[in-house]
């Protein structure tokens, strides 16, 4: 069956990097668009970071370009973001997401707190 499983978020210190993995199974992984979403207590899942099937493209949301960087390894079947310089606002679950032939997978989310 389908599978993603996020892994690599915890607590770290504002200022510091998180580099979050999500390892796919059970799905064509190079056909699929792979992106990072993330929600915060009380407020709606938000796209961070998308990637196309090659890798070729990618795309960021405003609050996070230039501090997140996703990357795709089309032979371990995983994607990955790479979080520098977190801030307090960037705490959320941070979930993976694939999308392709009209088909949704999710993963279940690993936790980013940012905190002193």
């Amino acid at each position: 069956q389908v599978q993603l499983v996020e892994s690599g978020g915890g607590l770290v210190q504002p200022g510091g990097s998180l580099r979050l993995s999500c390892a796919a199974s059970g799905f064509t992984f190079s056909s699929y668009t792979m992106s990072w979403y993330r929600q915060a207590p009380g407020n709606e899942r938000e796209l961070v970071a998308t990637i196309s099937a090659t890798g070729e493209n990618t795309n960021y949301a405003d609050s996070v370009e230039d501090r997140f960087t996703i990357s795709r390894d089309n032979v371990k079947n995983t994607v990955d973001l790479q979080i520098n310089s977190l801030k307090p606002e960037d705490t959320a679950m941070y979930y993976c997401h694939a999308f392709g032939f009209l088909r949704n997978y999710w993963g279940k989310g690993t936790l980013v707190t940012v905190s002193t």
